[in-house]
C-alpha cells in the first residue's frame, strides 16, 4: 500500500494493514510465527553492528524477534508512542519500566490503591532494593506535592484503581510532575488505549498488561511498555548521562539496552501472533463490553440485596466528571458491587450459574471474583483497610455475552 494512501486512514485500518519490515517469502496475510532463537549473519562485521546496537538486524530472541517486533510495531501504530516494548506479563512491564528510572536512595510516589501484587512490589520488593515507596491519595494535589523531592524517581498510578474505582485526575498530576521534573508512569490497562490516549493527559510512560483486553479473550500473558518521549530525562539523576543518546529517549535506551536484557521477560513469538490477531478486533470487543458493562452496573442497582455499585461512568460516582473528560462514555469494562458482608458475598460467588468464578480482566467470558479474600487474601486485615479493600466487594469483569443474561444470572444469585 502507498504511503500516501496509508497516511489518511484511521488507526483502526492502518492496523490492519502495517506492513512487515520484511518481505515473507510466501507473501502471508498473517505475520509468521518465527520460532527461532539465533539468526545467521553473512560476515563477521555484520555481527558486531547488531549486538552493538548499531543495525536493527535480529541475534537472539531474548533481545528481538520479527514477530515480537511486529507485534510492537502495531502498537505504535495505533498509539504513536516513539517507542514500544512488550513482555511476558504485565507485572514485568511494571517491574521493567519501574526498574528503568529507580535507583537506591530514590522514591517512588503512588497510590496505596493498587492491584495486589503491584503494592506488594512497591511496598515490599523494591524496599530490599533501597527504593522508597510514598503511598499517598492522588486525588490530593498538595499530598502528591509534599511526598515529592529531589529524590523522586516517578510517580505512578492505575488510571482506574482495581478493585476501589478511584479516578485521578491525569492533568493535575502531569502538572505537579512537570514542575518537579518528575516523569509520570500510568497504568492504563483498564481502558485500552484505541478508546484512552494517555499522551494527551500528559502520561510520560505507559504501562499495560496485554494479557486483558488485547490478547483477544484470555489467550496468552503479556504485557507492554510504551515511552512517548515527552519527558526531559535532564532531570533524571539515573537516566541524565543517556540524555539524547540516538534515535532514542534516555528512557528507551536504559530500557532496551540493559534492563530488558538482562532481567529476560521477553515476550515470546507464539505470544505476539496471538495479540497481534488479538488486536485487530480489540475496539469491537471493547466497545460491546463497555456498553454492557455500563448498562449492567446500572440496571443492578435497583436490586434489593446490593447496597452500591461502583462504577466511575454512572452519574451518581464521586469522580463520574473526571471520568468522563479522560474515558470518554465508558470506564472500562468492569465494576464492583458491595452486598451486606463477606457470608453474603461468598454465598453470591456460589450461587452463579453463567458469570464464571474466575480472577483475570476482560475475557470474553464474564468473570466474578471477591477480591479481599482472593487477590488480596494473603495480606493483613490492616493492610487491605489501608487499601480500601472491603470484604464486602464482588468485582465483575464483563464479557460479551447478553446483558440480559448476566443480569439474570447476578439476580438469582443475590435472591438467594
Amino acid at each position: 500500500m502507498e504511503k500516501e494512501n496509508v497516511d489518511c486512514l484511521s488507526n483502526e485500518t492502518k492496523l490492519l494493514h502495517e506492513p512487515y519490515r520484511a518481505r515473507d517469502a510466501y507473501n502471508s496475510l498473517n505475520m509468521p510465527i518465527y520460532h527461532a532463537v539465533a539468526y545467521e549473519f553473512e560476515t563477521a562485521e555484520q555481527m558486531e553492528l547488531a549486538f552493538t546496537g548499531k543495525s536493527p538486524e535480529h541475534v537472539y530472541s531474548r533481545i528481538s524477534n520479527p514477530t515480537v517486533q511486529y507485534f510492537e510495531q502495531r502498537v505504535k501504530t495505533v498509539t504513536n508512542a516513539s517507542e514500544v516494548m512488550s513482555f511476558n506479563s504485565g507485572m514485568a512491564a511494571i517491574v521493567n519500566a519501574i526498574m528503568t528510572v529507580a535507583y537506591n536512595g530514590g522514591n517512588i510516589v503512588t497510590s496505596p490503591h493498587l492491584f495486589g501484587n503491584t503494592y506488594s512490589f512497591f511496598a515490599f520488593t523494591l524496599k530490599d532494593f533501597g527504593v522508597e515507596t510514598r503511598f499517598c491519595d492522588l486525588t490530593k494535589p498538595d499530598e502528591v506535592k509534599a511526598n515529592i523531592d529531589k529524590n523522586t524517581c516517578a510517580l505512578f498510578l492505575e488510571i482506574i484503581t482495581n478493585p476501589q474505582m478511584e479516578v485521578a485526575d491525569l492533568c493535575v498530576l502531569s502538572d505537579i510532575c512537570k514542575a518537579h521534573g518528575v516523569p509520570l508512569i500510568a497504568d492504563t490497562t483498564i481502558v485500552p488505549f484505541t478508546v484512552f490516549h494517555a499522551d494527551d493527559f500528559g502520561v510520560n510512560i505507559e504501562v499495560v498488561s496485554s494479557t486483558k483486553y488485547i490478547s483477544g479473550g484470555a489467550t496468552s500473558l503479556g504485557g507492554l511498555i510504551l515511552d512517548y518521549d515527552s519527558f526531559d530525562w535532564l532531570h533524571s539523576k539515573k537516566l541524565q548521562y543517556l540524555a539524547n543518546h540516538g534515535k532514542l529517549s534516555a528512557f528507551s535506551a536504559k530500557l532496551r539496552m540493559e534492563i530488558y536484557r538482562n532481567f529476560g521477560a521477553c515476550m515470546t513469538p507464539q505470544v505476539a501472533h496471538m495479540q497481534t490477531t488479538g488486536m485487530e478486533t480489540l475496539a469491537i470487543r471493547y466497545e460491546r463490553a463497555a456498553e454492557t458493562c455500563k448498562k449492567l452496573a446500572e440496571k443492578i442497582t435497583a436490586l434489593p440485596n446490593i447496597s452500591s455499585v461502583n462504577y466511575p461512568s454512572l452519574p451518581n460516582h464521586p469522580y463520574y466528571a473526571v471520568s468522563l473528560r479522560q474515558f470518554g462514555e465508558y470506564a472500562g469494562a468492569m465494576f464492583t458491587f458491595d452486598l451486606a458482608s463477606r457470608e453474603a458475598a461468598f454465598r453470591f460467588i456460589n450461587n452463579l450459574k453463567l458469570i464464571r468464578r474466575a480472577t483475570n480482566l476482560f475475557d470474553n467470558k464474564t468473570l466474578a471474583i471477591h477480591p479481599a479474600s482472593t487477590i488480596f487474601g494473603t495480606f493483613t486485615e490492616q493492610t487491605r483497610k489501608s487499601m480500601d479493600i472491603s470484604q464486602n466487594t464482588i468485582r465483575i469483569s464483563v464479557g460479551l455475552e447478553s446483558i440480559d443474561d448476566l443480569y439474570n444470572d447476578i439476580k438469582q444469585a443475590t435472591e438467594k
